[in-house]
């Protein structure tokens, strides 16, 4: 290719792009919405309550909070669904599926220290984006952790043993980041 073909070619594609950057906001919203689509990474910092920080990189970089909600939309600290709220749009996360299957998972127990781990994996579902997201899908891995400290039985049958039942309130708890990644897309 000569140079002066390149140099033409390159004052076509500039040109087109300052008409393109010029059009009135009228042009702009009926022209259709860009295609994105790659991998995003999350990482969830848990929070008190039902609301957490979120970050996101990849083929997205955002970050804001995330909602624990249930499935009306309503704020529920044990929610099977999460409300995303980026800086630059949102979506919704399906964690049904994943938090069915975590609670199903039995916790590994050292009963000489009552402590106990779990490190749940799954999928989520996101849907319903807005703004940059609009349109959004795709399924992601996701990975938690939780370990805690049991309490032990003070009388009964079971004295001195650890005392782990779902009623049992835990001597010491930690509930680490949340953590996930998968394709996704959207038309934002």
């Amino acid at each position: 290719m000569t140079a002066s073909r390149k140099r033409r070619i390159t004052t076509a594609v500039a040109a087109a792009g300052v008409l393109s950057l010029a059009g009135t906001a009228a042009t702009y919203a009926a022209s259709p919405a860009a295609s994105h689509h790659g991998t995003i990474r999350f990482w969830v910092t848990p929070g008190h309550g039902a609301v957490d920080q979120i970050l996101i990189t990849g083929a997205i970089g955002d970050y804001g909070k995330a909602t624990s909600i249930d499935k009306d939309g309503k704020v529920d600290q044990n929610g099977d669904y999460v409300k995303v709220a980026l800086k630059h749009g949102g979506f919704r996360v399906n964690a049904k599926s994943f938090n069915d299957k975590a609670a199903k998972q039995q916790p590994h127990l050292d009963a000489a220290t009552c402590s106990a781990w779990l490190t749940p994996t799954g999928s989520i579902t996101l849907y319903d984006g807005y703004g940059n997201y609009a349109g959004i899908s795709g399924k992601l891995s996701i990975t938690t952790s939780y370990a805690f400290i049991g309490s032990r039985y003070k009388s009964g049958p079971h004295k001195g043993q650890c005392n782990v039942n779902g009623n049992a309130e835990p001597v010491a708890e930690f509930s680490g980041s949340i953590t996930g990644s998968g394709k996704a897309s959207w038309n934002g």
